[in-house]
């Protein structure tokens, strides 16, 4: 009872926590998807620079968001950026890289090659094949990946409360420092209630994309 009062007196609070973290979120995963994808395809081609990127990309996930936050302050101060939207944004592009990356680059090279051969047969330029044949047959493998990294990205992007760049890590950093349960009751359940709502959404578009690939695939009958 006492969090159903404490959402109704606070729900204004509430609304603009949910849009500052829709939209730190959803800016930082959709620079990085127009990033990501385009190098996770490149990369496809490029065995030893995937092995690389990879590689860098899994060692910075392995960096602790609060510390990758902390490295962010000093180095973005230089230019007034230390604290707020800007780190908080650079940080959770990074993170978001290695899902989107990693399954764009395993999509493209599991294409089947008689899909390939077929496409090539045809007469079919890289790009042609690329683009009418292997990235549409990629796309439900490549949406796996945005749909882990946005959910992913939801509960960083709680952490990045502690710069100041808003969002339901507001309730939740607040309610720890001042031993305020309920507060930090409403902050969490925001954020489970934000990612299982997008992770929904980003579900049905990944099982539409999933239908839409057999009729790509006829290619193997050409």
């Amino acid at each position: 009872m006492e969090l159903l009062d404490f959402i109704f007196l606070n729900w204004h609070d509430i609304l603009r926590m949910t849009w500052e973290h829709i939209e730190l979120v959803g800016l930082s995963v959709g620079v990085a998807i127009i990033t990501g994808v385009p190098f996770g395809i490149y990369i496809s081609q490029k065995e030893t620079l995937a092995n690389l990127v990879l590689t860098v990309a899994g060692i910075i996930m392995t960096i602790p968001s609060i510390a990758l936050f902390g490295i962010m302050i000093p180095i973005l101060s230089i230019i007034n950026q230390g604290i707020g939207f800007v780190p908080a944004f650079i940080a959770l592009f990074l993170y978001s890289q290695l899902p989107i990356i990693r399954n764009t680059y395993v999509a493209i090279k599991n294409v089947d090659p008689n899909v390939r051969d077929a496409a090539i047969g045809m007469g079919m330029t890289t790009w042609e094949r690329l683009y009418k044949v292997e990235i549409p047959i990629a796309l439900p493998v490549i949406m796996a990946g945005v749909r882990m990294a946005v959910v992913l990205i939801i509960g960083i992007a709680t952490i990045a409360a502690y710069i100041g760049a808003g969002g339901f890590g507001e309730y939740i950093a607040r309610g720890i420092s001042t031993s305020y349960k309920t507060m930090v009751q409403a902050g969490a359940i925001g954020v489970s209630i934000l990612a299982i709502t997008i992770d929904f959404v980003l579900g049905r578009i990944q099982k539409k994309l999933s239908q839409k690939v057999p009729k790509v695939t006829r290619l193997k009958e050409v």
